[in-house]
């Protein structure tokens, strides 16, 4: 580096690289707010004599299944009373994409954060959806620049993806997650007793993303959900638990071991199948589920695959079928090429730089190309609509 004491110059420059240090924690747990609880505890760094100081806000369905659940927190709270302090009342949100849609549930999120004098020291428990999760986070990312924050996902798309990721966004100007940041959560609580009050579709709906990253990084998890579909839609716990544990594994690796936490460069692998979903969730009027949404943009993007670069014909027939018995759906009359089209140019924007779309060339082996052939994508439409009409004709999703 140049002395600093010596007279600037025109030539003067200073590229410095840095890293800056992270831990990402994730638990599994099977009754976090009961006794499990001695696993998160540890999680909450305080000084001594000093309770770590804590916001609880809680998903209005999940309130709406189990209404002891806020009493049981405050019980723990009160039993670890040397240890945790809830910093007012227990918060309760609704969930689902409208709270993405509408400023003024960050607005109350933020206004309940200053009304709790909360500082940078202290905790934020969400527990919810994914839609609560990016909510609340997105809150506690631009308050004071950064407020601790705990991740409990209660559906099972969060806990197979979303929930470790370290993005946060709500959608803007009918775009999804157009305004957000990067904000690594402090932790992440899979908790199994958490999915319990799920109903059965948007049970199913998270492992739309279990499928995704199976076809991208992993042929063993592809392999268990051929194996494992049918139990798995029937909410068998050992199958169900082992794709998510995998999916969620697989998530992770990606985003502390794959050299792009923050998406910079102009690939995001993980984006497969999602490009058609964010824009078929905005033209359904978030009538589809992010997950099904995202179960049809992989049945395209793989059908897409096998046409344009070669994916072999019986890993996309294998995709479709397990999509199929996980009774989620492939396509939906939505799914258009102006739709498919005007949603890639979006996906651009949204990336910055040279369109640039993951897909696969083998199992496991992603490919990333920089344009869509617009006949080979119509075909891939058109295949996927003749072969949810042949379905339906025989009684099947």
């Amino acid at each position: 580096m140049s002395d600093p004491f010596q007279p600037a110059s025109a030539a003067d420059q200073f590229d410095i690289q840095f890293a800056v240090p992270m831990v990402h924690r994730l638990r599994f747990t099977h009754d976090c707010f009961g006794q499990d609880f001695h696993h998160v505890l540890p999680l909450l760094e305080h000084a001594p004599g000093t309770p770590a100081r804590v916001q609880v806000w809680i998903d209005s369905g999940l309130v709406d299944f189990d209404s002891s659940l806020p009493g049981r927190i405050e019980q723990i709270f009160a039993d670890n009373a040397a240890d945790i302090r809830l910093a007012g009342c227990i918060e309760i949100l609704c969930g689902g994409e409208d709270i993405k849609n509408d400023p003024r549930y960050v607005d109350s999120v933020l206004r309940a954060i200053n009304d709790a004098n909360l500082d940078r020291r202290n905790y934020i428990f969400a527990i919810g959806g994914g839609a609560l999760l990016d909510t609340v986070g997105y809150a506690a990312a631009i308050a004071h620049r950064g407020i601790r924050l705990v991740r409990f996902p209660t559906s099972t798309l969060a806990q197979a993806d979303s929930g470790v990721g370290v993005k946060n966004a709500v959608n803007w100007f009918n775009k999804k997650n157009w305004k957000g940041t990067f904000a690594c959560p402090w932790a992440v609580i899979n908790d199994a007793k958490l999915l319990e009050g799920l109903p059965d579709r948007d049970f199913r709906c998270g492992f739309s993303e279990a499928v995704k990253v199976a076809l991208l990084k992993s042929p063993s998890l592809f392999e268990f959900l051929v194996q494992h579909a049918d139990s798995i839609a029937q909410r068998e716990p050992h199958s169900s638990f082992q794709a998510i544990r995998q999916s969620v594994l697989l998530h992770l690796q990606h985003i502390t071991r794959g050299g792009d936490p923050f998406e910079a460069l102009e690939a995001r692998p993980l984006d497969f199948g999602h490009w058609s979903a964010h824009k078929l969730e905005a033209l359904t009027e978030y009538g589809l589920r992010h997950g099904e949404a995202v179960s049809i943009g992989v049945a395209l993007d793989t059908l897409y695959s096998h046409l344009r670069l070669g994916l072999d014909r019986m890993v996309a027939e294998q995709t479709l079928d397990i999509l199929r018995r996980l009774q989620l759906p492939v396509y939906h009359a939505a799914l258009s090429e102006e739709a498919v089209f005007d949603g890639l140019e979006e996906f651009r924007q949204h990336l910055g730089g040279e369109l640039t779309i993951t897909l696969l060339s083998h199992l496991g082996q992603p490919h990333h190309v920089h344009e869509i052939d617009r006949d080979a994508m119509r075909q891939a439409i058109a295949t996927l609509s003749q072969s949810a009409t042949a379905n339906a004709s025989h009684g099947r999703a």
